[in-house]
């Protein structure tokens, strides 16, 4: 087993086809194939199933993924940290975010890489801050933006801003303002799956009040939510920045919460353990610049 292996294993199973990862790594598809062929026999497990749409991983595939994104990952890191005494910003580094944070940052952030940092490439991933915290843990990503991180020992904890929960009505239906928790008892609610920040502090929040929440349904996409909020399916409560990821926000009407005013604080985290590179430093300040037009809330 060889890295040419891995990384030929890792792009043919993210691109699920044989010809997408030959056209990315500009080697021709017969090579390829012979490299993960090579990989089956030498460990003795069927890792990708053919088929006329291109490949689909097999149990052993799945696990080889995850150790191979890692062990590119570890590469890449090491090349990085041998680069770091010139002091510049080169090399490959993932940001996590969620998915409002994703939908909002991630272009003036490659736009920046563009102009700024040609020598350097940024990988994105999106996911709730419970999972991102996981991933920062075990090395999957390099520095994150995280709704309230736990107070852990093996992480670096910046607050950068302060975002609001509101309820997100159709336009016409929104409740009179000031907004309180009982108002909420009478609501039809649309929201994520237990694990969202924002569902977790309406939740306890409610439950403190004495309030019962009528969620009668549970979607994962906020823009989806979002589309269903719109259609009038009910009400959803979110963080006020989410209407900048919806393509018709004339559709919904904001209203804060009043009384108890209630929201999270996004922040910026790294790991503790870990040297912070050149790169590191200039997206970790670029995230500070890009967000710190609302510093004041924070």
């Amino acid at each position: 087993m060889n890295l040419q292996q891995i990384e030929t294993f890792v792009h043919v199973a993210e691109h699920g086809s044989f010809s997408k990862a030959a056209l990315v790594l500009g080697v021709a598809q017969p090579a390829l194939s012979r490299q993960v062929r090579a990989l089956e026999i030498e460990l003795r497990e069927t890792l990708l199933l053919r088929n006329g749409r291109g490949v689909s991983l097999t149990e052993a595939g799945r696990r080889l993924l995850e150790h191979g994104q890692d062990i590119l990952a570890l590469v890449a890191h090491a090349k990085e940290d041998l680069q770091a005494h010139r002091n510049e910003p080169v090399g490959r580094i993932t940001l996590a975010m969620p998915p409002t944070q994703a939908r909002v940052l991630t272009l003036p952030l490659i736009q920046h890489f563009q102009a700024e940092l040609p020598q350097a490439r940024l990988a994105v991933m999106e996911g709730f801050s419970t999972h991102i915290t996981e991933w920062l843990l075990t090395g999957r990503c390099d520095l994150a933006l995280i709704h309230n991180p736990e107070p852990l020992p093996g992480l670096e904890v910046l607050p950068l801003r302060q975002e609001q929960l509101c309820l997100i009505s159709p336009a016409g239906q929104a409740p009179a303002a000031p907004l309180g928790l009982d108002s909420l008892a009478r609501l039809t609610l649309v929201m994520p799956q237990r694990g969202h920040i924002f569902r977790g502090l309406l939740e306890s929040a409610a439950a403190m009040a004495g309030v019962q929440l009528n969620i009668g349904w549970e979607v994962s996409s906020v823009p989806a939510l979002l589309d269903l909020v719109a259609a009038g399916i009910g009400h959803a409560a979110l963080g006020e920045d989410v209407l900048k990821v919806y393509e018709q926000p004339q559709r919904l009407v904001v209203t804060p919460f009043a009384n108890p005013l209630l929201a999270s604080t996004l922040c910026l985290v790294t790991p503790a353990q870990r040297r912070a590179t050149p790169l590191m430093r200039a997206v970790a300040a670029k995230l500070v610049g890009l967000l710190g037009g609302h510093a004041d809330r924070a």
